[in-house]
């Protein structure tokens, strides 16, 4: 089988190479899956420069999550339950951008037939952050504002739709003009633009605090640096920050009183540490909301294009554009099941 892979970390345009493997053979309580497609996510471009939370094995192949078909069980009655289906792979050390992946049974996940192929490769890596931390961390009251950063991402554009699905108010930050009027058009409230390069830091504060009447309440941001730390200084009394990337490779710098004043706090947020803690009933709970969300357009995903895989050089430079509309996905086989 075909897959890519890195023998050192690095620019994952320069380090990433496809290569000829055996196929994998799946162990007791795994499957080995038929990949369709991976999207390139942040966090795996993050995985291949050596700068994510999880250290490669090396050599490694990419990839956190995907569609494909269940060819072979390892053993297990939920392995045998799903051989045949088309399912959503998640792999917490990747794999998932190779022609076959083995994954553990519990974390293939099947797929309704009224998904399609590109839904279904996104299946849960965004939306299912998306879902969480407004739904479940912060749980957003009805009519309360939630302001975000990188507002025009894939999972922006998934939190202003469940904004306006369930009721709460978002402020939405990002760094060009052009950006507004689109995710207006999808349901967003309020868009801020902020370049901390050229705007001020106090200025950005002073609207938030404004728009607020004295400090947003919720706040969620992936890219830290002098963004986040804007951010920190527009909150207000007992406000709840969630932190959940580094898109900037920048610390968070701001005085503690930024936080003591209104008794404010900042907390991490992590999918995979988080998911891991939960029971099995409320795993399956929120996997039956995503793939509702998902269906009714709300946690879907665009799509810019289908790259195959023996373009990979050409997939991780178009993932990595500024101002890419859009998710890039790796076009890995054909012929899926989609019952």
């Amino acid at each position: 089988m075909r897959a890519a892979q890195f023998e050192e970390c690095g620019d994952p345009e320069s380090v990433l190479t496809v290569r000829e493997q055996p196929v994998p053979q799946p162990g007791p309580g795994q499957v080995r899956v038929r990949m369709l497609a991976s999207p390139i996510n942040p966090s795996d471009i993050m995985y291949v420069r050596g700068v994510y939370g999880r250290t490669p094995q090396l050599p490694a192949t990419p990839g956190f999550e995907g569609v494909g078909v269940v060819e072979e069980s390892g053993g297990g009655l939920l392995g045998r339950l799903i051989v045949g289906k088309r399912v959503c792979t998640l792999t917490a050390d990747g794999g998932a951008w190779a022609e076959y992946a083995v994954v553990d049974a519990k974390k293939a996940i099947p797929l309704p037939s009224s998904l399609t192929d590109e839904q279904g490769a996104t299946f849960f890596v965004n939306p299912a952050t998306a879902l969480i931390m407004t739904r479940k961390v912060l749980a957003v009251p009805k009519g309360e504002w939630l302001l975000q950063t990188a507002a025009g991402s894939a999972l922006g554009k998934m939190v202003i739709r469940l904004g306006a699905h369930y009721g709460f108010r978002t402020i939405n930050v990002v760094r060009r003009t052009e950006k507004a009027d689109e995710l207006k058009n999808l349901g967003a409230d309020v868009v801020l633009v902020f370049d901390p390069e050229r705007d001020s830091a106090e200025e950005f504060a002073k609207q938030v605090r404004e728009l607020t009447a004295g400090g947003v309440q919720y706040a969620i941001d992936p890219v830290g640096g002098a963004t986040g730390s804007a951010v920190v200084e527009s909150l207000g009394n007992q406000a709840s920050m969630l932190v959940y990337g580094t898109l900037s490779f920048e610390p968070l710098t701001f005085s503690p009183r930024a936080l003591m004043g209104h008794l404010a706090g900042i907390r991490g947020f992590w999918l995979g540490p988080w998911m891991e803690q939960q029971s099995l009933p409320a795993k399956l709970r929120i996997v039956s909301e995503i793939k509702r969300l998902i269906a009714s357009g709300i946690l879907g995903t665009d799509v810019a294009e289908s790259v195959p895989l023996d373009s990979i050089q050409t997939a991780v430079a178009t993932a990595q554009e500024s101002g890419r509309e859009g998710k890039v996905l790796l076009q890995l086989g054909n012929g899926a099941v989609t019952g």
